[in-house]
């Protein structure tokens, strides 16, 4: 690295370089380390350059690896760090810029050495390699100040790269046992994490995070372009491949990398690290987790702590709410929403209390309306909010007065003056529609479907292009039902429609798509009894489609499987069907017409003629091994969003 590097190609053959990775040990009182933490680099602009710098870099790190558990050079950087950290603290109040300058070159050669470490070595090893003959605990030491880092040294342009690399480095200390695949109730890094001297801090640490995450601080413009003055960002900018040494990017990951990474790395990086300290160690004390869940609004004059919680910390929801909404068509701003809403009651109540939840919604909606180009773990994340939401009766009501004037991302149609609550159930009925036909989750359309329950009973003024979605995916899994129950394995099939099978396989194949379709009609009838039971006055539109389409239900009426629930359908069709037969002798009965009748009708409607069924209430609850989903999920987007190829 040394004095000073003016292109990145002489890195690797530079003396200090050379001198820091070779068998001779290096006193940490040498004056080797002023010059050798004196660096400038050019800035890698494109993503070559920042690829032909890693691959600098690693043929150092290689011999680092070679000669250091004899020479301890890394631990006496390590040493360095922390008292350049110590020395940036004090000075806080003074120029600084010679501490903040020499602290952020420490901290990033620590950090580039970790990264490469924990990709090359076991947990074990790469401990060892940082303690080499200590008699401290110099990783804790090391943990606790780049938390101090975050905890107690301010945001403000000449320290933002600062903050950036001591998330980064944690997260590349965190990612040890990840890459080593060790079991994680064993990672010595974790349990130093959930349960170190640090761990005082934590409360400060997920404020500090959520914190940075809401103020969405763009890069400083002196660190941002080419225009001379960009001291040491070379290699800070690697930290956009903080976990693994890309060596094929594509333009896609490229693209994306660098508009969603770039407008707000710190925010971005503070989400990472604050998912990954709350997704792990779910059925252990997690001090992290219990601070993020217990946080109060700070705007709240009367906050009601929740019950045996010792230490609270409190923060803006309205802010938050903001930041979450305008990013919650990422996977990341979704899955700390899911979290929240989960787990913080005081945070959900805020949340449904809110009169613009369509600024919330709408993003979650379009990304399950854009599903064939989303990650199955984000559609899952964003069926389950919309699932906890829709547990609250007063959310299912308000999203039927909201009103939407057009919704650009709904390309089947042009939607206008459609009721939020109308786009909800277009949207989760196509997700079923889709997964139906492509993905064959069941899990996803169960999640669709009970929400739609939840909502069922306020569905109200459903818009015509709704009622006739809902119809049209209701019939065409009713057509694909009878097709498949016309199979040989059904005795009483009519011979003229049977279909051969050729293997047993794509008899079990059969049996098991005969078996979820069951489930999912019965569902759907059970939503449409539930809304008729409940809001048959409010849904002139739905009652003008089930005449419309009356035709499909003649075939379920003798199906044993859902008979009963047909019947109430029947009923309601049966009686405004004579209502029409009785008008249409007056005069001709054309669309208009019929409304007027249907919704005259309903005054009259003889509520007694339905049988009631259980209300239709359902509740989301996270299965027994969350860290299953979730820890790989949270890896996956720390590598995602936190590269810059």
């Amino acid at each position: 690295m040394g004095k000073t590097i003016s292109k990145n190609f002489d890195i690797c053959s530079n003396e200090y370089c050379m001198r820091f990775v070779g068998k001779e040990s290096i006193s940490i009182n040498d004056p080797f380390w002023n010059r050798f933490l004196s660096f400038t680099l050019v800035t890698p602009i494109t993503s070559d350059d920042q690829l032909a710098l890693e691959t600098k870099i690693e043929p150092l790190c290689q011999e680092l690896l070679k000669n250091n558990l004899k020479t301890g050079n890394l631990n006496s950087l390590i040493r360095i760090f922390i008292t350049r950290s110590s020395e940036l603290l004090s000075a806080a109040n003074t120029d600084a810029n010679i501490f903040t300058w020499q602290l952020f070159n420490s901290i990033l050669a620590v950090r580039c050495v970790l990264k490469f470490l924990s990709q090359e070595i076991t947990e074990i090893q790469f401990i060892k390699h940082i303690e080499v003959n200590e008699n401290e605990n110099i990783f804790e030491t090391l943990i606790g100040t780049l938390v101090g880092i975050i905890v107690d040294i301010p945001v403000e342009n000449k320290t933002y790269l600062i903050h950036l690399e001591a998330i980064s480095c944690l997260l590349v200390c965190l990612s040890v046992q990840h890459n080593s695949g060790e079991r994680l109730e064993q990672s010595t890094i974790f349990r130093l994490m959930m349960k170190g001297r640090h761990v005082i801090h934590a409360p400060i640490l997920v404020r500090s995070l959520l914190t940075n995450f809401i103020n969405q601080e763009k890069l400083p413009p002196e660190y941002s372009g080419n225009d001379g003055h960009n001291i040491v960002f070379g290699l800070a900018s690697n930290i956009w491949s903080m976990l693994t040494f890309s060596k094929t990017p594509t333009d896609e990951l490229v693209i994306r990398n660098q508009n969603d990474f770039m407008e707000a790395p710190l925010a971005t990086q503070s989400l990472l690290l604050l998912l990954v300290l709350v997704h792990h160690f779910t059925t252990h004390p997690n001090p992290y987790r219990n601070s993020l869940f217990s946080c109060l609004d700070s705007q709240d004059s009367n906050p009601v702590p929740p019950k045996n919680v010792s230490t609270l910390f409190k923060v803006d929801y309205n802010s938050l709410y903001k930041t979450i909404w305008k990013k919650a068509s990422g996977d990341a701003a979704t899955l700390l929403l899911y979290s929240l809403l989960h787990k913080n009651i005081s945070f959900k109540s805020f949340v449904l209390q809110r009169l613009d939840l369509d600024n919330l919604i709408l993003p979650i909606l379009k990304a399950l309306y854009n599903a064939p180009n989303s990650n199955s773990h984000h559609i899952y994340m964003s069926l389950i909010i919309l699932l906890i939401l829709s547990e609250d009766d007063d959310f299912d009501k308000t999203v039927h007065d909201v009103k939407l004037r057009s919704v650009d991302w709904y390309v089947e149609k042009s939607l206008t003056d459609i009721s939020l609550g109308g786009l909800i159930i277009l949207v989760l009925i196509r997700t079923v529609q889709y997964n139906m036909l492509k993905m064959r989750d069941k899990y996803l359309h169960t999640n669709c479907l009970a929400a739609l329950a939840n909502m069922s009973s306020q569905f109200r003024d459903l818009h015509p292009y709704v009622c006739q979605r809902l119809l049209s995916v209701f019939e065409s899994l009713t057509k694909k039902y009878h097709r498949l129950t016309t199979l040989p394995k059904y005795k009483d099939a009519p011979e003229e429609t049977k279909v051969d099978l050729t293997t047993s396989q794509e008899a079990a194949d059969a049996e098991q798509d005969v078996s979820v379709l069951e489930e999912v009609i019965r569902m759907l009838l059970e939503i449409l009894n539930s809304c008729l039971i409940a809001q048959i006055g409010n849904n002139y539109n739905l009652i003008y489609s089930l005449l419309y389409n009356k035709h499909m239900f003649n075939a379920l009426k003798n199906d044993v499987v859902f008979q009963d629930i047909v019947q109430n359908i029947n009923s309601v069709i049966q009686y405004f069907s004579q209502l029409l037969h009785d008008k249409s002798k007056e005069h001709e009965v054309d669309a208009p017409r019929v409304l007027l009748v249907v919704q005259e009708g309903t005054r009259s409607w003889p509520r007694e003629r339905l049988t009631k069924f259980p209300e239709l209430k359902f509740k989301y609850v996270e299965e027994d091994q969350p860290e299953d989903f979730f820890i790989p999920y949270v890896w996956a987007l720390v590598n995602q969003q936190s590269t810059l190829n």
